[in-house]
């Protein structure tokens, strides 16, 4: 005898299924920024010739990678050759290259930096912070503000001022 159809369609008698999972809150800018710049560099990793492992990743390739980028700047940092060269705000086009700007550097290298750290890396051996990341950021830096006529000058912090509406306590009486 063949089943019925209502038998043959009949649900198993079985558990609910399980309430949906609520969705991730949505990623921050920051936070969407670092895993697009993590992604960029296992690409560039994966890329190299030889292919290279996070564990094999040094300070030379960070740098690499950083000059890599530039083709892709959109700053233009005048030569010393140029007649704009310090200039901010040159008056007619020239034929310099076009750079990453330092700030975009600095930012990224920071995100690496942490994006590293979050992907199992250990903080001893971050080559994002390597001393030789941080002085090729620094010629950089020194590098575009001269050739446009801007210094960046280092923010002086402030003192941290007392509340004058809330004096401290005087001390308690032993």
């Amino acid at each position: 005898p063949t089943p019925t159809i209502a038998a043959a369609t009949a649900a198993p008698s079985s558990s609910p299924p399980p309430p949906p999972r609520p969705a991730p809150p949505p990623l921050s800018r920051y936070e969407s920024q670092k895993r697009r710049d993590w992604n960029t560099f296992g690409q560039y990793l994966k890329n190299h010739r030889p292919p290279l492992s996070l564990a094999r990743c040094s300070d030379a390739h960070v740098l690499e990678f950083l000059r890599y980028l530039d083709q892709f700047g959109k700053t233009k940092v005048h030569t010393q050759m140029c007649p704009f060269f310090g200039h901010p705000s040159p008056p007619a086009p020239c034929p310099c290259p076009l750079r990453q700007a330092w700030g975009s550097l600095d930012a990224l290298v920071g995100r690496l930096r942490a994006a590293y750290e979050e992907n199992g890396g250990k903080p001893e051996s971050n080559p994002f912070g390597a001393p030789a990341v941080r002085l090729y950021l620094r010629e950089v830096r020194d590098l575009q503000s001269k050739a446009r006529g801007v210094s960046y000058e280092k923010k002086k912090r402030k003192k941290p001022q007392q509340d004058r509406r809330h004096p401290p306590l005087p001390p308690a009486a032993t």
